[in-house]
């Protein structure tokens, strides 16, 4: 019997399994280190595993712990939990709807700003859809907007913080590619590769991020000229008229301000993301204690939530590095790397392959579950057949952000469906994600034709 054979079916297997367990219902974490435990006794028996292999997670573990650049990912949710809790975003929502809410299709508009807006400062998906939610969705409905296009309109916006940074997810990504980039290039025999950090892949995502916002607000442009019905303008009173100038002020400096701080010291190489997450969280604390939110119950409301988000990450990436480690040591990386370069097409077609298999997971799994799963089985293979770090990175940021947003198991129409009311079906909110879906394949075949999009910006910042 062949073992190299028996331990590539085993490994494949292992994959199929891990979904098959996913979509019964496992919790994430423990589906993937349980079911590749159980393989990796299978492959023991066979004599195709040797179980002192899981001795390198302990190694894997302790660099998680002490990786400076992971240390933002609780800094920069702390930062977004604690805007979401100074109301920051209902003021930001009021005073946008006023803005624009005179021109047909200017509340929808207002909702994509604000969307970008808090993606930039927060970057916590489920905050941001349940807060559109709680305050668009009924004004939207009483300004006799199409459901499904409200609804579409607040839950596509609101999954912009996994795309615009800081993006937790970038983050995870830029921490993993970089050490895959040097990898490769040691094994293309550069033993001096260019180091890929996580501000390259800020920067790369930044213009596609405002591509989205573009894309997003081009259509409800087009709705409100082809179907005037579905995003009627919402008449201004002549005193909110008069008080709009101090709200726009009081609404949109602070959080512009603190979007300057963070994202300004990173691009401008001031400081690290791990640094600038700390001024994010620090001056997101001061906003609060500035609108008098700053109260024990609200910090601890915050603690609490931040250490719950951060736990839930880590500890299924603790699980995924289980599965990594089975999957590799039992032959899973050739098989990877055999299927990936025989397609017809090199490195683009590989590429197209790749993405294609992400976006169909994005139906069934969470953005964090196909990072974890996926990209370090592909993106090595990627890497080696030449493809830029920065624009791979970035692709799949915008590519699982589809994720959020695909039925049956997209977390933005589930976060969406808890705060709507009971007039709108499940039915609706799915119906009126299904265009921004759409939008989201067009911003990545736009993204594949011009890789510039993504490349231009990080080799003029760094």
């Amino acid at each position: 019997m062949d073992l190299v054979l028996v331990g590539e079916i085993l490994s494949g297997l292992m994959f199929l399994g891990v979904i098959g367990f996913l979509m019964l219902g496992f919790p994430v974490a423990f589906t993937l280190a349980g079911t590749s435990i159980l393989f990796a006794l299978i492959g023991l028996s066979l004599g195709v595993f040797d179980m002192s292999n899981l001795s390198a997670l302990a190694g894997r573990y302790t660099g998680y712990m002490t990786n400076e650049v992971l240390v933002a990912v609780p800094l920069f949710i702390f930062m977004g939990v604690m805007l979401e809790r100074s109301n920051i975003a209902e003021q930001l929502l009021s005073t946008m709807g006023k803005l624009f809410g005179s021109m047909r299709g200017g509340l929808g508009i207002s909702v994509v700003v604000v969307g970008a807006l808090l993606a930039a400062s927060t970057g916590v998906v489920g905050a941001t859809v349940v807060t559109m939610g709680l305050i668009s969705l009924p004004a939207m409905l009483r300004a006799g907007y199409d459901p499904k296009l409200a609804t579409g309109t607040i839950c596509a916006s609101g999954t912009l913080g996994q795309i615009i940074p800081p993006s937790t997810v970038l983050i995870f990504m830029g921490d993993m590619i970089a050490g895959m980039h040097a990898q490769a290039q040691m094994s293309l025999g550069n033993f001096a590769p260019s180091a890929v950090s996580v501000g390259d892949l800020f920067a790369g995502a930044f213009i596609p991020g405002m591509l989205l916002v573009a894309v997003y607000i081009a259509y409800i442009l087009f709705k409100a000229v082809t179907d005037p019905s579905s995003c009627p303008a919402m008449p201004m009173s002549a005193e909110e008229r008069r008080g709009l100038p101090r709200e726009i002020v009081v609404a949109l400096v602070p959080p512009l301000m603190l979007i300057i701080a963070v994202l300004g010291s990173i691009l401008g190489g001031i400081a690290t993301p791990t640094e600038a997450a700390s001024v994010g969280a620090v001056g997101a604390t001061l906003l609060a204690a500035l609108r008098g939110r700053l109260r024990a119950s609200i910090i601890l409301d915050t603690v609490r939530s931040t250490a719950k988000i951060t736990a839930m990450v880590f500890i299924i990436l603790f699980g995924a590095s289980v599965f990594s480690v089975v999957f590799r040591q039992m032959g899973g990386d050739d098989l990877v790397h055999e299927f990936l370069t025989g397609i017809p097409g090199g490195a683009l077609g590989a590429m197209i392959a790749v993405m294609v298999v992400m976006f169909v997971l994005g139906f069934i799994l969470d953005t964090f579950e196909i990072i974890f799963i996926v990209l370090p089985i592909t993106a090595p293979t990627l890497l080696l057949l030449g493809v830029d770090p920065i624009w791979l990175g970035v692709m799949v940021g915008v590519n699982l952000q589809t994720s959020f947003l695909t039925p049956p198991f997209g977390f933005a129409l589930f976060y969406l469906r808890g705060v709507a009311p009971g007039t709108v079906s499940t039915g609706t909110i799915y119906r009126g994600a299904i265009p921004f879906v759409l939008l989201q394949i067009v911003a990545i075949v736009i993204l594949f034709l011009f890789p510039g999009l993504v490349t231009w910006l990080p080799s003029v910042v760094y």
